[in-house]
């Protein structure tokens, strides 16, 4: 009996050791550049940084801390929160699963919830080491070759004019597949290759394809706007498309130049980063393009049920191959930086 009670006082005694530990703040504060390896560095920012090799747990809570991927954090999360209210709006009224019109309207909305996730996971936890900062990144390239097939869907499913639809339709879709799948690649490629250093090689690399695969799938939109008679010149569908294409070239701009951190060396490490901008630009963007694609496909179905007939099956597989190939790419990139990174410990 009295062996019973030591033991449980021990017990006791030990749980009472942990109490502190408990009790105490989740998270170490935020570091300085210099103490995270290099793969973390950004421009102009120099303080604010996560430290590496911390718990899962730990990671999570920075959530609700102070460090210079707060913002980024939190701009793509309440985007796909207020995407997902829109999504559960729409589902009440539309026949998703019976229209087979409205197949191409789920693709493009599920794409754009999936990269605004894929985008906050990223940006919250890849700080936990080398490995996985390169990890959570690649799976961000992937949302954003989903995003851009489902736009391309969008765009030539609902917008596209019988006139350019006529002039594309043979080569369109196809294409839009490779860019994306190419943008996933290259942006993988680029940030296993080159990230801070032979900057000019890594825009090419992240930037090119991503470039041309926009030019390719906005054409049907920048046709409809220039080519629209008067009287279609206020129509809701095609000021929204209109302030998607503006939101987007503004976000482009930040994407690529790191302003105002820039003018401002070490006064941007929390707040006011070009990538923060363009998280918010890009939110902007979508959702200006989810309105518009919800209103095409409520007031012309007239005509993109005469141009697409029963295609849309067929616009999901190459969804699903789009999503594999991406998938299977950043998987192989994320061997690659493994097979790198335990090279160099040895």
């Amino acid at each position: 009996m009295a062996t019973v009670v030591t033991e449980k006082l021990s017990r006791l005694f030990i749980n009472m050791r942990q109490v502190p530990q408990l009790l105490a703040p989740l998270s170490p504060s935020t570091v300085s550049s210099s103490e995270v390896p290099k793969v973390f560095w950004k421009p102009y920012i120099h303080a604010g940084y996560r430290p590496v090799q911390q718990t899962w747990r730990y990671y999570f809570s920075t959530l609700f801390q102070q460090h210079n991927e707060a913002i980024n954090v939190w701009t793509h999360l309440v985007a796909a929160l207020i995407l997902l209210l829109r999504f559960q709006q729409l589902w009440q009224r539309v026949d998703f699963g019976q229209d087979l019109h409205a197949q191409p309207l789920l693709i493009i909305i599920v794409a754009s919830i999936t990269y605004l996730t894929f985008s906050t996971l990223a940006h919250l936890l890849q700080a936990k080491s080398e490995f996985w900062h390169y990890s959570f990144f690649f799976m961000d390239y992937v949302g954003v070759a989903i995003y851009q097939y489902g736009s391309a869907l969008g765009h030539y499913y609902y917008a596209i004019e019988p006139s350019w639809h006529e002039k594309i339709k043979g080569f369109y879709m196809p294409v839009a597949v490779l860019l994306a799948w190419l943008s996933c690649a290259g942006s993988c490629y680029a940030k296993y290759r080159y990230h801070q250093s032979a900057r000019l090689l890594s825009r090419l690399c992240q930037e090119l394809p991503s470039g041309l695969a926009y030019m390719l799938d906005i054409s049907p939109v920048i046709h409809r706007i220039f080519t629209a008679p008067p009287s279609e010149r206020e129509d809701p569908a095609l000021l929204y498309h209109k302030c998607q294409v503006l939101f987007f070239l503004i976000g482009a701009f930040f994407f690529s130049h790191p302003y105002p951190e820039k003018w401002f060396p070490g006064k941007c490490h929390f707040f006011g980063q070009s990538h923060q901008i363009f998280h918010v630009c890009l939110f902007l963007c979508t959702l200006a393009q989810i309105e518009a694609v919800v209103l095409d496909y409520e007031s012309r179905r007239h005509i993109y049920s005469a141009l697409q007939g029963d295609l849309a099956h067929n616009f999901s597989a190459l969804c699903l191959f789009t999503v594999t190939c991406s998938v299977l790419t950043a998987a192989y990139m994320a061997r690659k930086v493994k097979n790198k990174l335990s090279f160099k410990e040895e």
